[in-house]
């Protein structure tokens, strides 16, 4: 299919300016238009030439995405941090944007991002939800700690949010001030049916049908748990479109930034772009990881024999990348070709 026109869209919460151009960079027309479904459905039923458009990704570009991909001939999502031609400009209104962004699809020159399906998007809306649902738990029952050490309770931290030893924890309460007592006994409520809407979650996007797509089987093969497969799955979604370990790693955001000049290389902290939701979960995975895998242990003990904890974990995190990536790649389940070496005296021992 011929295309005849290049659209940049600059979207925003409640209105998107566009703006056409021809091949040979002359505007066909612009303008601006509400951000609704109907106003998006009524403005691309109008279009009768084919189009390449192209937006910047943001919050709320999701939806007009979905919405508009159906009538384009081809539309792109442009990656926000590497649009510097944007937001470098001396003049800046949404009507140049729009333009700027045409030109960037006219030229192709346009940094794309990857757009996962819509099925797979949407379980890892509810994946991310679930987590955010599960923080605010765990800070719920932090708080309910804190007010009981203040007022000098004795109280088991593990059995702490269910509902009956809490029950008989506040009828057991007898020196402690009425307002703790007010501001417990509408805690544990609150935890609760936090507690309940995240399995609710966690229960839907586990049965989601759609994760097979992006990127493999969530099974135990991994050697990881459910959680941490299913976000990596969800996150990763395609996982052929990192040619390399490297790229992974950085898209993880377990790897330092890196500056170059004048053959001088400077290494930095980890770096900011990159998948937040992903790198937490890899890392709190990290953390336990060596526990259940003799393999991790012993990198963990490579690193950690340097003196170095943080940096122990972050290598372990790595190397549960290798593998997840592995095993996405090649669709076999994991196995470990290389045997953890025991030490020279636990040898001698079993001998």
């Amino acid at each position: 299919m011929t295309i005849e026109h290049y659209i940049g869209f600059d979207v925003h919460k409640k209105s998107i300016s566009f703006c056409i151009k021809r091949a040979d960079g002359s505007i066909f027309d612009e303008g601006r238009f509400r951000a609704t479904r109907h106003e998006i459905k009524g403005w691309v039923g109008r279009q009768t030439a084919s189009w390449h458009g192209a937006m910047e990704a943001t919050l709320f570009s999701g939806w007009i995405y979905d919405e508009m991909k159906p009538y384009a001939a081809r539309l792109d999502m442009g990656n926000p941090s590497m649009m510097k031609a944007i937001s470098a400009a001396k003049k800046k209104n949404d009507r140049l944007d729009a333009r700027k962004i045409a030109d960037l699809v006219r030229c192709d020159l346009l940094p794309k991002c990857y757009v996962g399906p819509r099925e797979i998007r949407e379980l890892r809306r509810m994946l991310r939800y679930r987590n955010a649902m599960v923080g605010h738990a765990v800070q719920i029952k932090c708080r309910m700690s804190g007010l009981l050490m203040e007022s000098g309770a004795e109280y088991n931290g593990k059995q702490l949010h269910r509902k009956q030893y809490f029950s008989d924890l506040m009828e057991g309460l007898e020196e402690v001030p009425a307002s703790v007592k007010e501001l417990l006994q509408m805690s544990p409520g609150d935890a609760g049916d936090v507690r309940e809407d995240a399995t609710t979650v966690g229960g839907a996007v586990e049965r989601g049908a759609a994760i097979e797509e992006a990127g493999g089987t969530v099974t135990d093969d991994r050697r990881v748990g459910e959680i941490t497969s299913l976000t990596w799955a969800l996150e990763m979604m395609d996982p052929r479109r990192f040619s390399s370990i490297g790229d992974a790693l950085s898209y993880c955001g377990l790897t330092s930034a890196l500056n170059v000049s004048a053959d001088k290389a400077q290494r930095g902290p980890l770096s900011k772009q990159r998948n937040g939701h992903l790198q937490t979960v890899l890392i709190e995975a990290a953390k336990v990881a060596p526990r259940w895998n003799a393999q991790l242990a012993e990198v963990h003990e490579k690193e950690l024999s340097r003196g170095h904890k943080n940096q122990a974990t972050l290598e372990v995190a790595r190397k549960l990348v290798a593998y997840l990536l592995a095993v996405d790649k090649s669709g076999r389940p994991f196995e470990l070709r290389k045997p953890v070496q025991q030490p020279a005296e636990e040898v001698l021992a079993v001998g």
